[in-house]
């Protein structure tokens, strides 16, 4: 009885962080408990592709939901800003575009909980999702995506739940297809024929409780692209601080994920050669926002 009461007593703040989002970008395998729903704003700007200017800002509202114990399923509106200017890249930057908001795609997800971190010396979960996208989000314009994502996410209590880590391993697959565009220079790349690409992710955090529900942490990403026709297009490898605070009803998490190394592929004007800008900026900023109920 008394090891029983002893397990409950460590377990209970490991389950309070139930898909409570510690990372801006690395997934835990926690599922939302039975019944319980969520509201969740994620919003992300992207910055700096070393010449010029260029900001693309990504809304993302998501309503997730404990369909089991084991079994959660969101769905997701997204929305895009941009504002790019004096920036040209063959096949992916044409022109100028600055707009403050438009809709951008829709999405769907499932976790499945196949062992719980509370309840084991590791969690693991498979997360699934669709995305359906209208705008391209490099160069803001328009733009028919339809992606696929596979991850095995993993995630680790320590010290009794004060010092928590994640890891994830993932694919993901994408069918686009861009739309014309008129009057481009002379000699400009902008094809318009289906593309398919397929991009590897990994992905890694740790986060550690500094005082009742503060957490701080670090997180890194690593992703690797590759196309039908050329192969590996480029990687980038993602590194920085998160800061985490969860309420009862209400959570919220910062990240700055700033480009540590990139390559591959570069394009002229860029003024760092060794960073992926292409696809990626020098600066990811995430600010997350869950309220439960």
């Amino acid at each position: 009885m008394k090891k029983l009461l002893l397990l409950a007593l460590i377990a209970q703040p490991m389950l309070s962080h139930a898909d409570e989002n510690l990372f801006g970008y690395v997934k835990g395998a926690e599922p939302m408990p039975n019944g319980a729903r969520e509201i969740k704003q994620v919003i992300t700007s992207r910055q700096d592709k070393g010449a010029g200017y260029y900001n693309g800002m990504n809304y993302n509202t998501e309503f997730e939901a404990g369909i089991t114990d084991r079994f959660t399923a969101t769905a997701a509106v997204n929305l895009q800003g941009m504002n790019t200017k004096d920036i040209r890249i063959d096949a992916y930057i044409p022109q100028d575009e600055k707009y403050s908001l438009k809709f951008s795609g829709v999405e769907g997800s499932v976790k499945y909980n196949f062992l719980s971190a509370a309840a084991n010396p590791i969690g693991i979960s498979s997360y699934s999702s669709i995305n359906i996208g209208v705008l391209d989000a490099h160069s803001g314009l328009d733009k028919n995506t339809y992606s696929f994502e596979q991850f095995l996410l993993l995630q680790k209590y320590m010290m009794d739940g004060q010092l928590v880590w994640a890891g994830n391993v993932g694919i993901e697959a994408t069918h686009a297809t861009r739309k014309d565009v008129a009057n481009l220079p002379a000699g400009f790349e902008w094809p318009v024929h289906p593309e398919m690409e397929i991009a590897i992710q990994l992905a890694t955090g740790l986060s550690y409780r500094v005082a009742p529900n503060w957490y701080v942490g670090a997180e890194t990403v690593y992703s690797s692209e590759f196309e039908t026709e050329v192969g590996q297009e480029r990687w980038s490898v993602f590194a920085g601080p998160s800061v985490h605070f969860g309420d009862e009803k209400w959570w919220v998490t910062a990240t700055w994920l700033p480009q540590i190394r990139g390559g591959k592929s570069t394009f002229p004007e860029q003024d760092d050669k060794n960073l992926q800008l292409i696809e990626r900026t020098k600066n990811e900023y995430r600010l997350k926002v869950g309220f439960n109920f």
